[in-house]
């Protein structure tokens, strides 16, 4: 303000100075003096002034985009865009080997893929498929293990299996499971481009629609299924970062070697995706990207969750047996380059395997795939080179 009193004192000076002049040059000065004293008035108070400091706006989420055709809808299971028919036709699940020998096909489209181990620390896969109306060459398919069954029962799925040992029979044989055997079907082939007798039985859309016929399934969801939600999403326009958690950690790569030793998965966050890439270092093979025969894709998702769980070694032979539900347990939940601590609880064969936050609160995961990781009670893993393990 100093600096504004003397350059208006300097104006009125002048004009006492020239007040002697004729009206000329009176009018004249004044003339020239009259834009420094406009100058003066109309300066503004400093930016810090805060009588005149303003609230910046703040930025407009947009608008959240419509169908990119008529008659489609978000998706039950990635809440993606999907038709109708497909959102109301019952998924699939099928059972698919992980090991050095698995020739992978059709794996890249499923829309949830969860990874647990059977005997032996190998893990095994089971992939869910929303919409599996134009597969030629599914799988390789591998036998059952009774724990996948229920995480099966939550998605109202139809399950694809080869065979499994005994202690699958008390589940398998419920009138409500709903399942195609390849022990028993006459629609699974032996492929022998694969280098293994084990690995090699695929099967096809047209041969899993043969089975639904002749073992009388219904593709519509059981009564209240549709009404369910079983993920809570994000909207597109408001995606969960995660940001709104002070104790979220950084997540660049999440490396699953500890809890999962022969398979030696893990996951790299693009970028420029935004998805995790999956990795294997399969024991006897070589590490690099997880990818399906049938089309050279990687596997990437959206999100991954950690379900730490309580399990038992049943035999000698290592088969296992895990707690599905009736429990609450910790786990871990990652998206967009960042993870926080979760407890995971299903209740009942049905029921969704539902995760919340620190605070209670249920967990917003974001459009797209999601991989679940089932880690034994006591197993850690690795994220960005720090070890995490069960509280």
């Amino acid at each position: 303000m100093k600096k504004l009193q003397v350059i208006l004192l300097a104006a009125l000076s002048s004009t006492l100075l020239l007040s002697g002049c004729g009206d000329k040059q009176k009018e004249q000065k004044e003339e020239v003096v009259k834009p420094v004293v406009e100058q003066v008035i109309d300066e503004p108070e400093p930016a810090d002034s805060p009588e005149e400091k303003e609230e910046a706006p703040e930025p407009e989420t947009p608008e959240e985009e419509g169908p990119p055709e008529e008659g489609m809808v978000r998706s039950r299971v990635t809440n993606e865009w999907v038709s109708e028919e497909v959102n109301n036709t019952r998924p699939i699940t099928v059972m698919i080997p992980n090991t050095k020998t698995a020739a992978q096909y059709g794996i890249s489209k499923a829309d949830v893929l969860y990874e647990c181990n059977v005997e032996g620390s190998i893990t095994r896969l089971m992939a869910l498929f929303q919409d599996w109306s134009d597969f030629d060459r599914l799988g390789n398919v591998r036998s059952c293990r009774d724990y996948y069954i229920y995480w099966s029962f939550e998605w109202d799925a139809i399950y694809i299996h080869f065979g499994g040992p005994f202690y699958i029979n008390e589940v398998i044989s419920r009138p409500d499971t709903q399942h195609i055997d390849g022990l028993t079907s006459s629609n699974f082939w032996r492929a022998s481009d694969t280098g293994s007798s084990t690995d090699n039985a695929y099967l096809d859309t047209e041969g899993i629609m043969a089975d639904v016929n002749k073992l009388g399934y219904d593709l519509n969801y059981r009564d209240g299924y549709s009404d369910e939600q079983h993920y809570l999403f994000a909207p597109d326009n408001d995606p969960n970062t995660l940001e709104q958690y002070g104790d979220a950690i950084a997540a660049g790569k999440i490396d699953m070697s500890p809890a999962y030793p022969v398979t030696n998965s893990y996951f790299v966050y693009n970028e420029e995706t935004g998805l995790y890439d999956r990795f294997q270092h399969l024991s006897g093979a070589a590490d690099g990207p997880h990818v399906d025969k049938a089309n050279g894709e990687q596997l990437s998702f959206k999100n991954v969750l950690i379900q730490n769980t309580y399990f038992e070694v049943r035999d000698q032979k290592g088969y296992l047996a895990f707690q599905c539900h009736d429990t609450t347990r910790d786990g871990w939940f990652f998206t967009n380059g960042k993870g926080i601590h979760v407890t995971w609880k299903k209740t009942s064969d049905y029921g969704a395997t539902r995760y919340y936050d620190d605070n209670g609160n249920e967990i917003e995961l974001n459009t797209g795939k999601t991989m679940i990781c089932i880690v034994e009670d006591g197993d850690s893993f690795l994220v960005d080179g720090q070890s995490i393990s069960s509280r």
